[in-house]
Parts: C-alpha cells; structure tokens; sequence
C-alpha cells in the first residue's frame, strides 16, 4: 500500500525535482548571486527534511573550535519573532525558536543569532562582532544565496539519502547530485560496533554522489544521566516521555534497553509549540498515577520549551528531567577532529590547531 502511495506522489516528486535543479543550475552557473563571508562559515546541513542530528553536531563542533570567536546563525524555526535576532538574556525558545536557544543553555562564549535571510544574519553579526572567526550555519544547506567556506552534510543511517526519495514521495529536499557541493559527510545516529563491511559498503554507496576523496564519517548519539530540571531529584524506573522531535524512536529505545518503564508516551510534532494545555494534559496523566517514585522525561531540546514563567509555575514541584545528548565518532584516520581543525587552519584563518 505505502509503494502504491508512493507511486501516485511520483509526478508531484517529479515537478518537484525540476523546479530544485533549475535552481541549483541558476546558482552553480551565475544566474542568481550568492554571498562569501570574509571569515570561515560552517554550514552544518542536510539532503532530507529534519531528523538527521544536527542540533549536537553544531554543538559538538561549537566545543571543539573554542575558545574561537564563534557564532551560529539558525532560521529560528517557529519562533515568534521576524528578522534578525540576537539570543541575548532575554531570549527564549519562543523568540529565537527551541534549538537555538538551546545552543545559549548549552554553550558558553558563543553567540546566537536568528535570520531567515541568512546574509543578512551573517552580514549584522560581522557588524556586531567584527572579531567573529567562525560562524556555524544551522541548517542552511539549500540556502544557495550564502557560500559558505566549507560544507558538512548530515544523513541519518536510518534514512540515508541514497536510499531515499524527492518530495513528497520521499524526504529529500533535492536529489542525491546536491552531495556533491559538500566537504565532508557525517552518518549520524549509527549502532554502536557498527561493522566495517558496513561501513565500508555506506561509504561506496555515499561516495556514488560526492565529490572523489570527499571524507565520511561515522557517529553515534550518546545519552547523558538524567538531569533534575527544577528540583534535585533521582529519575526512577516508571517515567513519563514526553516528545517533540523529528524522530524519538532512538530515545524510547534507549530507555527501553536501560530498563525504564515506559507508562505513556506524549509524542507531538517537531517544533511543536508547548501550551498551557498541553502541559496541563502531561500533569494530569503524572497526578494520576499517584505515585512519587514516577518522573516525566524529555529531551533538552522540549525542557527548554517548558521554561516559559506562565509555564514553569504548573510544573515546578513536578520531577522533571531531560536527558543530554551529545555525539561520538568512530575511530577513523585522519579523525573527524582532525579534518575540521584542518580546515580552520587553512589560508585565511588564524586557527592554530
């Protein structure tokens, strides 16, 4: 039934697929003007819609290029605020959008800023901090009007690209051929102990689309110790999972496999807004069980949407927590550190590595 669906998605895929390439013709032959950064951008991206990891990877690289003077710049997905945006003190997930304000709850000496027009977000941070060394693009892969230094691609091993489909058939926000703007490639959320023959036969597979001798890594999510949100509480074994990503799968499981009990799962939407009545629904379910040995869990990326003062009184005598997650490469030479130390040292940067 799903491949007889498919197959009727195939001539809007098709349309699709046109109107991209026509596009990214326009732009790799001159047609349409792009801007160049007098400083090293990063665009951490993607083929695919959502889901792929890119919140921890441009943390993961936000950690390794310090003490740099950074930035990221992010769209600012759903948030309630237009244009340019700086993440000051006053920001929230509400006027910069969830995961860039968790980039200011999890990094420190990094600046955080919001644009849809991601020129102009480079152009008013340049202003800003005009010693900026480095900015990390978040999810600017298709935003052909910015050229940035280098190009990391992200595809999920659950969901490579080259086994997908255009939209709407599949996720790809364009074809496979678009690999070959990037500098590197990350497969993100694999197995621990993944076997080599494995990896080698992804590679081959990827490599069918990349530029020859463009580097492909290999990385794992890692889960951190539960963290109390409000109080300084100890997470039991019965919990309450609460969701708002582009795919939980991975983390049900990690529970499951380390033994929790799973009593209910609320899974919304990627990005989805936190109400009022929706935190009243979770609450109600907690109240319900009348048990104290149970918590609710989340991810950081949803406890940050939580924070709101109209929000954080209904829960704040409540066990929450959310779980931490952060990134870990395979063993490969030259490493993935290494590769992007190289290209911060390259002519025309003051990283020493």
């Amino acid at each position: 039934m799903l491949h007889a669906f498919r197959f009727l998605l195939f001539p809007f895929a098709f349309l699709y697929g046109m109107i991209v390439r026509l596009r990214n013709w326009l732009y790799d032959n001159g047609y349409f003007s792009t801007y160049s950064a007098p400083i090293l951008v990063i665009c951490v991206g993607n083929l695919s819609a959502g889901g792929t990891g890119k919140t921890p990877q441009v943390e993961y690289l936000a950690r390794l290029l310090a003490p740099r003077k950074m930035a990221i710049l992010s769209r600012g997905y759903k948030r309630t605020t237009k244009g340019f945006v700086l993440a000051d003190s006053s920001a929230t997930a509400q006027t910069v959008g969830d995961e860039p304000f968790q980039y200011t709850q999890s990094l420190t000496g990094v600046q955080v800023a919001v644009c849809e027009k991601r020129v102009e977000g480079i152009q008013r941070l340049l202003q800003l901090y005009p010693d900026l060394e480095v900015i990390l693009l978040d999810d600017a892969f298709q935003h052909r009007a910015v050229k940035a230094s280098k190009y990391l691609l992200l595809s999920d091993f659950n969901h490579l690209f080259t086994q997908d489909f255009l939209l709407p058939m599949g996720r790809l926000r364009e074809p496979g051929k678009g690999a070959r703007r990037v500098d590197a490639v990350v497969i993100t959320k694999c197995p621990e102990d993944l076997p080599l023959e494995q990896q080698k036969t992804i590679i081959e597979d990827v490599q069918r689309y990349t530029v020859p001798g463009t580097p492909i890594f290999f990385s794992q999510i890692v889960y951190g110790p539960a963290v109390p949100v409000a109080q300084k509480q100890t997470l039991g074994k019965r919990i309450i999972l609460v969701t708002g990503i582009a795919k939980a799968q991975p983390l049900v499981h990690h529970l499951e496999i380390n033994g929790f009990d799973l009593l209910r799962h609320f899974e919304w939407a990627d990005h989805a807004a936190v109400t009022v009545e929706r935190v009243e629904e979770v609450l109600s379910f907690y109240e319900s069980m009348q048990d104290p040995e149970v918590g609710i869990v989340m991810t950081q990326k949803d406890v940050v949407k939580w924070q709101e003062p109209t929000l954080r009184r209904l829960w704040q005598e409540v066990p929450v927590f959310y779980l931490p997650i952060t990134i870990r490469f395979t063993s490969q030479e030259p490493s993935f550190d290494h590769t992007i130390r190289e290209w911060v040292s390259q002519p025309g940067s003051d990283f020493n590595a």
